[in-house]
């Protein structure tokens, strides 16, 4: 330890689960055991801080988000590569301390200009830590395209050079969302996580339940918003949500949006019941986040903000959500109880 200690008194503190009054002594980023450093280390803190009851708990963490703010990281970091500094200052202010950029299916011209980018970027004051790209296609399924334009489609013809040729850059990538269903999927998957240490997601996708497992076995540990762009569960082939069911011995973890329009409070309890330790709540925001509701561009796309709700023009696909990590939070916490 080489910096100052500082206290917070006054403060309220989130441990296993309750709120308790307490100080917290910190240094370099680290909380510390207070009883040791004045007992047994003989320090004392150089500052004292009075945070007038305030909760200090975990920052928040958002694996998919398209953007905010009127930036949305696909479409506009080339030409304005501040945008990513203000999301990340923007997102703090509802509780994300640290967040991956995710850049929707693309031509690869768009991944070599946005990609190197997308760094990552340690937070503070001046925005949320970037923790880097999270690229959802371009290799899902056309008939689960969702909100992504069906033309930058790319099959893996050639497997692992077709995506090193598409990506170009993979120093800077964290998760890739897939079809495992798609040829020579289950082979990238295997080098994605073996070779380059990145997560694979499963999401846009088709997969039925045995293709769901392999792609689990060559590595893959992520469901991309769960419900969301895959066939409903069905008794006979639960497709990839029946990767709930593994049980213990297979981690699996899922991305869910809790902004009550993409994903019902009762499929949000059935899923957390089943598999309560693999949730992870995404908000899957769009550049409409933070704005009034309206009429707003994504790329090539007019969407439509109504109450929350995300719409391209004229259909009924939903775009992304517009919901803060906070809200998600608070509506996830009084649906499943």
């Amino acid at each position: 330890m080489t910096g100052e200690i500082t206290r917070f008194t006054d403060c309220r503190v989130l441990r296993d689960h309750e709120i308790y009054e307490d100080d917290i002594w910190f240094s370099d980023g680290v909380i510390l055991d207070p009883e040791k450093e004045f007992f047994v280390n003989k320090h004392v803190p150089q500052k004292s801080v009075s945070l007038d009851g305030a909760i200090v708990a975990p920052g928040f963490i958002d694996i998919q988000i398209n953007g905010g703010f009127g930036i949305d990281f696909t479409y506009d970091l080339m030409n304005k590569p501040e945008g990513l500094s203000k999301v990340a200052k923007g997102i703090l202010t509802h509780g994300v301390t640290s967040f991956c950029p995710t850049i929707v299916t693309s031509k690869a011209e768009v991944y070599h200009k946005v990609l190197p980018l997308l760094e990552a970027k340690v937070g503070g004051l001046h925005g949320a830590e970037v923790l880097g790209a999270h690229l959802e296609g371009p290799f899902i399924s056309p008939e689960k395209k969702g909100a992504h334009c069906i033309d930058d489609i790319q099959d893996l013809t050639d497997g692992v050079e077709t995506l090193k040729s598409v990506y170009k850059h993979t120093d800077n990538i964290r998760i890739v969302t897939l079809a495992p269903e798609r040829r020579n999927s289950l082979e990238v998957i295997q080098w994605l996580t073996r070779e380059s240490e990145i997560c694979v997601s499963l999401g846009h996708s088709m997969a039925d339940i045995n293709v769901a497992v392999e792609a689990i076995k060559k590595g893959a540990k992520l469901i991309t918003h769960l419900f969301n762009a895959m066939p409903p569960f069905h008794h006979r082939d639960p497709g990839l949500v029946g990767l709930l069911g593994l049980g213990t011995k297979t981690p699996v973890y899922y991305g869910i949006i809790a902004d009550g329009i993409h994903t019902h409070e009762a499929a949000l309890r059935a899923a957390y019941k089943s598999h309560p330790k693999g949730v992870i709540l995404v908000t899957d925001a769009i550049s409409a986040m933070g704005l009034e509701d309206g009429t707003h561009h994504i790329g090539k796309k007019t969407i439509n903000i109504n109450n929350k709700s995300a719409y391209i023009a004229g259909t009924t696909t939903l775009c992304g959500s517009v919901a803060t990590m906070n809200e998600s939070v608070r509506y996830f916490r009084n649906a499943v109880g």
